[in-house]
């Protein structure tokens, strides 16, 4: 099970995956994620769209680009945030969560653009993408140790034929090992 550390309690197991989810540090990254969304819809809404007035015709497109990619990952990674507060907040089970989690894409990107582009967008649009590249990396990596495990275990489950294999095997071994 890569990334879920698991410790002996009271002679339960204890999952860290699971307790972190409804740690102070949840809390912070769910903090985080909301503000950022709120600070880029007020971006672009106000300042980000008068810069993106002045910008001549390549450079709005590249902007356009980010700022629709910025906008994407946002949501992504505020639906994630809710999807797993619900979690937190008995609203959902886990696996309910888990059943749901296929509809919210968290999936790493990088900038739309070239680096020499990228780096003559407004200064406030590049720290907005860079802060929630940075939120998407924290959310990846609380995603595979949440979920990883899981998924493993889904995939390294025998099949339905496996087990009927398994069964005829069992029933039909004494008559065997007797020929």
């Amino acid at each position: 099970m890569a990334g879920n550390v698991q410790s002996l309690y009271g002679g339960k197991m204890v999952v860290f995956a699971d307790r972190l989810k409804g740690s102070p540090a949840f809390k912070a990254l769910f903090a985080d994620g909301m503000k950022m969304v709120e600070e880029a819809a007020a971006y672009l809404d106000g300042p980000g769209r008068d810069e993106a007035r002045k910008l001549d015709r390549a450079l709005s497109l590249a902007y356009a680009t980010e700022s629709m990619r910025l906008t994407t990952r946002l949501m992504q990674l505020a639906s994630w945030l809710l999807l797993q507060r619900a979690v937190n907040d008995g609203e959902m089970t886990p696996a309910q969560a888990a059943a749901e989690k296929h509809k919210v894409r968290v999936t790493r990107q990088d900038i739309a653009t070239t680096r020499e582009v990228y780096e003559t967008l407004p200064a406030r649009l590049r720290e907005l993408s860079e802060n929630s590249l940075r939120l998407q990396g924290r959310v990846l990596h609380l995603d595979q140790m949440l979920y990883a495990p899981a998924q493993a275990a889904v995939r390294d489950a025998p099949s339905a034929l496996d087990m009927q294999i398994n069964l005829l095997r069992q029933a039909f071994a004494p008559q065997l090992e007797r020929v």
